[in-house]
């Protein structure tokens, strides 16, 4: 009678882990014109897509299929002339194209492409348009030089109107053999940096021209968070600084942006800057440095295409937020950030950095954006800010209040395990319960009264 119980706890171990990891991962190979393989991943992932309808804007959202394949033209590069590229191609004309490059002692997904057609009317219902888009940025996918990139954690992309979650991931280019290394780097997300430093920086810089406009800060408890930084790309050399302890997670605050036809901007976030950079002995550092409201002058402007926050410390660091908007598809989305400081123990103690081609905070006009996970943002390769607990809504606030909310892919991901979990254990008693009912039964079949 055992071997039958043992079968029938399998299937539901099966089904449990498939109901808490959700989607599963997808090996794939590039391989050159000998058979050397260049290239090996193995990772699940899911996409958020905002595409126009008939009727408005609307969300897809959908998993890298099991029968996901490589393509034939993903190519292990050639020196000098063209970088190792993944292209893996899925459903009706969808791909997604993962571009390597390196220096001499790291590598990193330099960038990523994401082609989604839109006449695919399983994923894209009563979409407006038949059309083929194409979005990419930049990611925070790096490794070190013959060592396999590993994170278990969610590591999201955002790409203009998509964003793609990896979960559970391993990635390497520029293999030394057949197979994954057994060293190993290891994202932000699945700890905390060594490369951190909790010391507050004494920036000098001076900010754009200010705004007549006003904002108004007001301080909520603090919701910590494990921070989670990571350079995306090659840089000329490695961060490998001595340890330091990680500073505590900024305090939440509320900042709003009022013009003169009311406010504009409602913002309730704790915000953490990652600065990597050289110091004066060419050794290289990365620091933390949270923006406390409190010491911090707000302000900002409000036009109808642009939403400013601006940032002044008492110590001249500068930092500005500018939301944008696609009237197209009726959303908002921070578009750029821009930081000036200064860092004394630097090689050049001014420091500043910017990127104006964001697309992250997204939501629909009127609608607010929320995610209580940490938003994790690349600027460049040197500077990242993280967003904890934010609640934003630019453009159209009605009455001073945050409209409807649109949460971030990965607090539905966070909820989807807790649902998961009690309904596999449910599952568990039912199958149990029936089990106990049926013995029960059979056990007095034997017996008659008298």
């Amino acid at each position: 009678m055992a071997a039958p119980g043992g079968a029938r706890r399998q299937p539901l171990l099966l089904l449990f882990l498939g109901l808490v990891y959700g989607a599963s991962a997808v090996f794939f190979e590039v391989k050159d014109g000998n058979g050397t393989t260049c290239i090996m991943a193995n990772f699940s992932a899911n996409f958020l897509t905002n595409y126009n309808t008939q009727s408005g804007s609307k969300n897809s959202t959908f998993s890298l299929p099991p029968n996901a394949q490589t393509l034939n033209s993903s190519s292990c590069g050639k020196e000098n002339a063209s970088n190792p590229s993944l292209m893996i191609a899925f459903g009706s004309g969808h791909i997604l194209t993962l571009s390597f490059a390196r220096n001499a002692t790291r590598y990193s997904v330099q960038m990523m492409r994401f082609v989604y057609n839109l006449s695919d009317t399983q994923i894209f219902p009563n979409a407006s348009s038949q059309e083929a888009k194409t979005a990419e940025s930049m990611t925070d996918i790096m490794a070190d030089i013959n060592k396999k990139y590993r994170c278990v954690s969610s590591n999201q992309i955002h790409m203009n109107n998509v964003t793609v979650t990896f979960i559970d991931a391993t990635i390497q280019a520029y293999l030394s053999n057949d197979s994954f290394s057994k060293e190993e780097t290891r994202c932000m997300q699945d700890g905390p940096s060594p490369t951190m430093s909790p010391t507050s920086a004494h920036p000098s810089s001076s900010p754009p021209h200010p705004s007549p406009t006003s904002a108004h800060p007001s301080s909520s408890p603090p919701h910590p968070t494990p921070p989670h930084p990571s350079p995306p790309h090659p840089s000329p050399t490695p961060p490998h600084p001595s340890p330091s302890p990680v500073p505590e997670s900024p305090s939440v605050h509320k900042y709003n942006v009022s013009g003169t036809n009311g406010t504009c901007l409602l913002a309730s976030m704790g915000l953490q800057l990652n600065v990597t950079y050289k110091k004066k002995d060419d050794k290289t550092m990365t620091r933390v440095f949270n923006i406390n409201p409190n010491n911090t002058k707000v302000s900002g402007s409000c036009t109808t295409q642009r939403v400013t926050l601006e940032l002044q410390s008492e110590t001249s660091t500068f930092l500005a937020f500018q939301f944008g908007m696609n009237a197209s598809s009726s959303r908002f989305f921070l578009k750029e950030i821009q930081l000036n400081m200064t860092l004394p123990d630097a090689k050049d103690p001014t420091f500043k950095a910017s990127n104006s081609s964001l697309r992250a905070l997204q939501a629909t006009m009127g609608n607010s954006y929320k995610c209580n996970a940490e938003e994790h943002i690349w600027v460049t390769d040197a500077f990242s800010v993280n967003i904890f607990k934010v609640w934003v809504q630019a453009f159209q606030v009605e009455g001073d209040k945050f409209g409807s909310v649109e949460e971030c892919q990965l607090d539905e991901n966070n909820m989807l395990i807790p649902i998961a979990v009690g309904g596999a254990l449910a599952g568990l008693v039912l199958i149990v319960l029936i089990a106990y009912l049926i013995g029960r039964k059979r056990s007095h079949a034997g017996y008659q009264t008298i």
